[in-house]
């Protein structure tokens, strides 16, 4: 599309929307009619991204984001810590919390897809100093989170070679340098990697879930456990106190567990930008991710607890282990059946699910980092791209800072990266409250400018009342995800203190700073700009469109069979 085709549907886009005089009056900053540049959204041929990505390469990224170590291996420390009920509950109430952000974020993402992502709305839809806190916290949470996996990855490899045999850097750059290879090859080549990545992990959980099942109803070993174990030695675990209020506190505890394990579901919304047909893909991802949440996690969780009792001494040992398959409780009840071979095996797979979590962890950073820049929050090299539609500085950048890892190679400096990694846990769950509070504003400004829920692409299931529930619980657990600092020895506990909630005041200064430096205002009902660009998606989607249906049209019965039985059976899952 030329230069001068997108200034005209700029310029149009604010035209043919309601009550243009009074949007020209107010002069919104989105729109630079000039040289053709919507803020939030990048249209010219140096920095636009390139819609790649094809709808089951966005359900496998949304539900590849989900399941990861914090299913595998995080769940043992919580089962020893709380007890079977205590898990099972709060997996599925957080799950069901994860889908009310999902669904907030999807409502926004269906009527405009924007370039900058959840950054973008922040700023458009609530107030730009929201977005700027947003986009920096979350990628100084990915740019931490992207060496720590590089660093997991070494130790699921210690599993075989022990530390003494091969030090750990090694593996650290072997898998630094593929996944900067892979990122770099472009969206297709990444989205395609990784949807074959995520159907692996799939497939590993269908069979970890019929394994535990079996190990459950005694086929592995000929003794039939059932409910045993949630009898003897109970449902619920105490924690720190005893009694019911014990059992309370094991509980709660573990809502802090599951949040964290859920976290990075939302980065479907860091893909709109370059999701084809982002008005059906995103929110069909969204209501598949729902189900896969039930499925996988709720599932898993259930039988787990039924397999291994939390007294197991077997599950001590675990919870003691570093971030390789002895940590995982199913290998503890795999251990438990008296199966062998099968834990190494899971550690391979592990091995994949970390390295996978690392690929799409700096895909993050780097997209979040050209959002940042395309929302004007930072600099616009970053919002450069390459032919293939590759962010290069934004991703070489976030590159550099995954040299981190290396800190792990020595025990000294170790203690230094785990305070960063701790610090950053925190800006996952602001990240989530920041949708939610995006969200809230965007259906009262919907509402106030007489939108209907009619004319939305796609809208939240449970609508605003949803996303006050859900970020009421994202702001409980958030002030509460450290209680047990409060007990016990502070001298020896005040580091997990503050770095468990240094993350909140960074977060308020950078939005208070930002706001003094800027003098920028939050966005009111009335005012709140639905259109501006909207045309440049509108006409994108209908080319989109009429390319397929010439497809259709030339080909009317190739693979007309086998895409429907996708489709209605199998495409949920995979």
């Amino acid at each position: 599309m030329s230069h001068s085709n997108h200034s005209s549907l700029v310029q149009r886009s604010t035209a043919s929307s309601p009550a243009a005089g009074e949007k020209e009056k107010i002069a919104y900053s989105d729109a630079d009619l000039e040289h053709s540049h919507v803020r939030g959204l990048e249209t010219s041929a140096e920095t636009s991204l390139q819609r790649g990505l094809k709808a089951r390469h966005i359900t496998m990224i949304a539900i590849g984001g989900a399941i990861g170590t914090g299913l595998i291996i995080g769940t043992g420390k919580a089962l020893a810590q709380a007890g079977p009920g205590s898990i099972f509950i709060s997996y599925t109430i957080v799950g069901f919390i994860v889908f009310l952000v999902m669904a907030a974020l999807g409502e926004m993402a269906a009527w405009l897809p924007m370039s900058a992502g959840f950054t973008g709305y922040a700023s458009r839809f609530c107030d730009p100093s929201l977005g700027f806190a947003l986009g920096w916290t979350y990628w100084f949470k990915y740019i931490i989170v992207t060496p720590n996996q590089l660093t997991a990855a070494a130790l699921v490899i210690q599993f075989w070679l022990p530390r003494d045999r091969v030090n750990p850097g090694v593996w650290i750059a072997i898998f630094l340098v593929a996944i900067i290879c892979i990122n770099y090859f472009g969206i297709r080549f990444f989205g395609e990697f990784e949807f074959w990545l995520s159907s692996f992990k799939v497939v590993v959980i269908i069979g970890v879930i019929l394994l535990a099942l079996i190990i459950a109803c005694g086929g592995a070993d000929g003794d039939p456990k059932g409910f045993r174990y949630w009898d003897n030695p109970g449902a619920f675990r105490p924690y720190i106190a005893t009694g019911s209020w014990g059992q309370f506190l094991g509980f709660w505890s573990t809502m802090v567990t599951a949040t964290f394990a859920y976290l990075g579901t939302e980065l479907v919304g860091v893909t709109v930008g370059e999701a084809q047909n982002p008005r059906k893909t995103i929110p069909r991802a969204i209501r598949l991710t729902f189900y896969r949440i039930v499925f996988f996690y709720v599932i898993s969780i259930f039988l787990i607890g039924m397999c291994v009792p939390y007294d197991s001494p077997d599950l001590a040992f675990a919870n003691s282990s570093s971030g390789n398959a002895n940590a995982s409780p199913f290998v503890v009840a795999i251990k438990l059946a008296k199966i062998p071979v099968l834990d190494h095996i899971l550690n391979g797979c592990i091995l994949v699910f970390v390295f996978s979590a690392a690929n799409s962890d700096l895909y993050i950073a780097s997209r979040t980092l050209y959002g940042l820049s395309s929302d004007g929050a930072a600099p616009s090299i970053f919002r450069k791209t390459n032919a293939n539609g590759v962010p290069l500085y934004s991703l070489f950048t976030s590159a550099a800072v995954a040299l981190l890892a290396f800190l792990n190679v020595s025990d000294d400096s170790k203690t230094v990266f785990t305070y960063f990694v701790n610090l950053t846990t925190i800006f996952g769950l602001l990240t989530w409250i920041s949708i939610l509070i995006t969200h809230i504003w965007f259906v009262r400004a919907r509402r106030a400018q007489g939108l209907t829920k009619d004319m939305m692409p796609y809208v939240a299931p449970l609508g605003i009342w949803g996303s006050y529930g859900a970020l009421f619980m994202c702001c409980l657990i958030a002030l509460t995800k450290n209680f047990d600092v409060f007990v016990g020895d502070w001298n020896k506990k005040y580091p997990t203190f503050i770095t468990g909630y240094l993350g909140i005041p960074i977060y308020l200064v950078l939005i208070v700073g930002h706001k003094l430096w800027t003098k920028s205002k939050g966005v009111r009902p009335h005012e709140c700009d639905f259109y501006t660009g909207k045309d440049i998606i509108d006409r994108e989607e209908e080319e989109f469109l009429a390319a397929k249906a010439a497809k259709k049209a030339a080909n009317p019965v190739e693979k007309k069979n086998m895409s429907w039985f996708y489709r209605r059976f199998v495409s949920w899952l995979f």
